[in-house]
């Protein structure tokens, strides 16, 4: 099964960013988290019906640009034969599996097109 369930839009100035949504679409102040990697601040969650979450994102090399916002599908519980499942169709890993701790694990692919997304699977 398809389907998305986080997305990142990268940013330069995380609280302009989050003025910005916060003032088009009417939602709540959320809190910058920083890890000393990354800024990020939570728009939705994606416990909140299951939808897909979305997230702010200030990290090196993760820069804005008119191509998108990054996009996590789930891959269930096996981010490792998903992996392989990648390189074997012809695509390339570019961040291998990355744990997140109690938030699940991820990874940066890209497809046979040259698109870049994330594999995302829960703890």
């Amino acid at each position: 099964m398809l389907k998305p369930v986080w997305i990142e839009v990268p940013v330069k100035d995380i609280n302009r960013a989050a003025k910005f949504y916060q003032s088009v679409f009417q939602l709540e102040a959320g809190e910058v988290a920083n890890d000393g990697v990354r800024e990020t601040i939570t728009l939705v969650n994606t416990s909140e019906g299951g939808a897909p979450g979305i997230s702010l994102n200030k990290t090196a090399n993760f820069e804005p640009s008119d191509k998108g916002m990054f996009l996590y599908l789930d891959v269930g519980d096996d981010m490792l034969n998903a992996l392989t499942r990648v390189t074997a169709a012809g695509g390339t890993v570019v961040t291998p599996k990355t744990s997140m701790g109690a938030a699940g694990s991820y990874a940066a692919v890209k497809d046979t097109e040259g698109n870049l997304f994330g594999l995302y699977c829960y703890p």
